[in-house]
Order: C-alpha cells, then structure tokens, then sequence
C-alpha cells in the first residue's frame, strides 16, 4: 500500500514547476481524510505558459506532421504498456484519491492501457479523400490535427476520463493542456511522469493542477486554445461553452445526466436484479451514465424493487483498498452533503423510503464521506428526485402500464446522455430503443464501455462524442485542396 505522502508539480514545456506564488493543495483520502499528497495551485501565470508550450510544440516541431503519425502511434504503445507495469501503483492511487473499491480502479487502469493502444492504431489511419469535380481539377480532402487542446476532466475518473482525452489528440498530431480536477489530479501527474519517460516530446503534453474558476477559466478563454474538451458537471459545461463561443473554439462537452433503465414485466428478474443495482450503485453512483430512475411495468413493481433491495442492502461499504469492498466514500464532505440534501429532500416530498437514507454508523465510516446506498420507491415525474442528477449512490423507482408510458417517461428529462431496457422481447426491445432519446443505450445490461464504441449524449447531456473513431474526428480539421490541371488561361477578364 502507497503509504507515503507526496508532493508533486506541474508538468509544463517538459519541466517540473511550482505555481509562481507557492500556493498549494492538500489531496486527501475520502474515506478517511488522511493526507495523499500536495500539488501546486496554478496561477494565471503556469496556465499561459503551459499553453506557450503546448502551441511552441505544435507550431515548430513536426509533432502533428503526417510523416510522424507512425512515431505518434509508436509512442503512445509504449505509454500504454508502461502504464500496464505500473498499473497497481495507478489503481491503488485512484482508489486513495477517489475513494472508488480497488477492483473498479483496476479496471480503469487496464481500460486506460487498452484505449491508449486503440488510438495509437488510429493514428496512422485519418485517411483523406479524392473527389471528381468539373473544371479539370485534382480536388481532395485532408484531415489535419486541430491545434492545442485544452482538456479538463473531473473526479470520478481521474485517470481514465484524462487518457480518454489525451489518447485521441495524441494520435491526431494535437498538443495538450489537461487540467484534471482539483481534488484527484495525482493520477494524472504520475501519467506524465510516465509520458517523459517514453520520450514523448516537451511540450506535447502539459498539465496543470488548479482551482477551475482560475486554472480553468483562464485555460478556456485563452486566445492560443483551439479546441476545448470538458467532461463534468452541466452547469460548468454552459460556463465553458460560453467561453468557447466568444473564442469561435471548437468543442467538445460530456456532461450530466439523469438516465432511466426501463424493466419490462418480460424481463428475466434473476439475471435483471444485479445489473439494476450496477447501474445505479457502481462508483458510488458518481457516473454521469448512472442508471438511477428505474421504470418498472406495474405487474413486476414490487417484485423488481425487492430483488434490487436485497443486494443494495448487502453491498460492503468501507475503504476502497478493503478486501470485499464494493462502495467507498462520496469524493467530499460537500458532495456528501449535497447528496444527503437530495435524500431528505425525497423524504419531504413522501417518496417511500425502501433501504438507506442514512450516513453509516461505525468508528470505520466516521471520519470519511460515506452514504449508505439508497433507493426511494414511488417517485413521480415531479420528484425532485426524478429530475435532478444526485451524482450520488441513491437509486429511485417509478411504475408505468405500458410501453408508451415507458417512453415517455424515460425521455422526461432535460438529459440524454444513458439508458438501459430490460426485456426477453428482441422486438420490444428494438422499438423502445430506437425511440429513447439518449446516445447510449444498454439491453439486458448496463455500465459496459468500449474504446471502440463512441460515448456522448443528447441535449443537456453534451455536444460532441468521444472514443471509437468519432474521439480521433474530433481532434482532426477538414482541408478541402482544389489543384488545377488545366495549363492554359482562365479568360474571365
């Protein structure tokens, strides 16, 4: 176990630096408030010269040229298995600075390793086009990296949510100013250790620690930013997307969301239950994915809600590096308050409290931000509890009669980023998709992600996608080249 407290820098132009004024943070463990690290507190100052750097190595070094896509891809191999020999010391580093079990951190480490190969792959791959056009022309089209990036990316996935990121702007020929989140950047910052250590050259991936309403905000609204990509909450993606618009930057945000999991009466219970309760309970329900407004047909109402009790009420709770562990900590005491508000918020409204709805009793839980896992039955479409993403482990469940309600009910929300549908009818199954507005839907399962599948939403939940090959096009300009073929005069004056 990592048992040493650290103090790290910040990675700018390949050199190791303090913030300018000394500032720093406390990072601590929320399962029991210990100390983990310090990290500098970025001024105006690094954010500028982070992004000096990172347009230095775009503009004057050949690291975005198409004769270095075979170099970019080799490079980005050699992170991901170095990545892979280190990945216990990553999985645990999350697990210490997020709070999520270990097994979950493991998987992340391993997803992290895999997309950074799949990308590597794509980047010999942006391939053009030749088109047939009047006038005697040789016309074509290009794809050219965008430039430099800023990318910041949240608390709930400290390093995967950063590699999702950073492994497509790698592979388009981008440079990069990541600012992970002020509470869990350690993870990140050991990445870049790991980026130098394969020889990825300076400047090519810069990251700064730092407070969003200063290390953010100056990062988005810097003239010398191409392109920015934000994974968090909505209320800030509006904020960034604003700042993108007085910039005319490109973007790409992956926000919020308040995902249904419709279960039809057909659906196998047995094998439904667990997937129900993963949907709702894995990561302490900090998933902007999570499946946290259960639709059930009014006939399986009940049978459904005591199936998933059942387990919910047996999840262990404790310290993520805990043997049997399946629920840690809620990232902060004010997360852990903002969740507790939701909860006594859906007593008051007499939604029908089924298990939790408590802070766990025990010397164990007492001084980190633990929720008992909770779901509430009975919840209508003007709960509050229905409408607002808790991003917290509290799970609703609300009956329907038929299949057009279950539409409607899963499409009542502002987002659309997940969903999921339980039946043994293909054909039902089929209809409810195609007809729920979100960008991704899951069937008979719910949480599985795939580097090679593209990941974003509609509405409020987003603007763009990331992974598969939508995450390299967004990282990639389009050129269209006309040459003339026609040696002799145009004759218009």
């Amino acid at each position: 176990m990592l048992n040493q407290m650290k103090t790290y820098q910040m990675y700018i132009g390949g050199q190791w630096v303090l913030a300018s004024d000394n500032q720093t943070r406390k990072i601590t463990d929320p399962a029991n408030g210990n100390l983990i690290g310090v990290v500098p507190e970025a001024t105006v100052m690094e954010v500028n010269e982070a992004v000096a750097a990172a347009r230095n190595a775009f503009d004057n070094t050949n690291w975005g040229s198409a004769d270095n896509a075979l170099n970019r891809a080799q490079l980005m191999m050699a992170l991901a298995n170095k990545l892979r020999e280190n990945a216990a010391k990553f999985a645990e580093l999350d697990t210490l600075n997020c709070g999520k079990p270990l097994v979950e951190s493991e998987g992340d480490v391993a997803d992290s390793a895999n997309c950074l190969d799949f990308f590597a792959g794509l980047a010999t791959k942006t391939m053009g086009e030749t088109v047939a056009v009047p006038m005697n022309m040789q016309s074509m089209v290009v794809r050219e990296p965008i430039g430099v990036v800023a990318q910041i990316v949240p608390w709930n996935y400290p390093l995967l949510m950063g590699v999702w990121k950073i492994a497509p702007a790698l592979a388009a020929g981008c440079t990069i100013v990541m600012k992970p989140s002020e509470l869990t950047p350690l993870s990140i910052l050991e990445l870049a250790k790991l980026t130098e250590e394969v020889g990825i050259p300076a400047g090519v991936v810069n990251i700064i620690t730092g407070i969003g309403e200063v290390a953010g905000a100056a990062l988005v609204n810097h003239p010398d930013i191409d392109k920015i990509a934000f994974t968090g909450g909505t209320d800030t993606g509006m904020k960034v997307m604003t700042a993108a618009a007085k910039g005319i930057k490109n973007v790409t945000l992956e926000l919020g969301g308040k995902n249904p999991v419709v279960v039809f009466a057909d659906a196998n219970l047995d094998k439904s239950a667990e997937w129900i309760a993963f949907a709702g309970m894995a990561n302490q329900g900090q998933v902007c994915s999570a499946g946290s407004r259960i639709l059930v047909e009014k006939s399986v109402y009940n049978e459904v809600i005591e199936r998933v009790a059942k387990i919910v009420t047996h999840i262990k709770l404790g310290h993520g590096l805990d043997e049997g562990v399946r629920m840690g900590p809620v990232i902060s005491k004010e997360q852990q308050d903002k969740v507790m508000s939701y909860i006594e918020k859906a007593k008051a409204e007499k939604c029908r409290l089924i298990c939790g709805g408590s802070l766990p009793k025990g010397e164990q839980f007492a001084k980190g931000n633990f929720i008992e896992p909770t779901i509430f039955a009975d919840v209508e479409p003007h709960h509050t509890l229905f409408k607002e993403e808790v991003f917290g482990p509290v799970m609703s469940f609300t009956s329907f009669d038929t299949e057009d309600e279950a539409v409607k009910l899963a499409n009542d929300t502002e987002y659309g980023l997940a969903a999921g549908v339980f039946t043994e009818s293909v054909t039902k199954a089929h209809r409810v998709v195609k007809q729920i507005r979100a960008g991704i839907i899951w069937v008979n399962n719910y949480h599985p992600t795939f580097n090679e599948l593209p990941w974003g939403g509609y509405k409020k939940s987003g603007i763009g996608r990331e992974l598969g090959k939508y995450g390299i096009e967004a990282y990639l300009e389009t050129k269209q080249i006309n040459i003339n073929l026609d040696e002799g005069q145009l004759g218009w004056y």
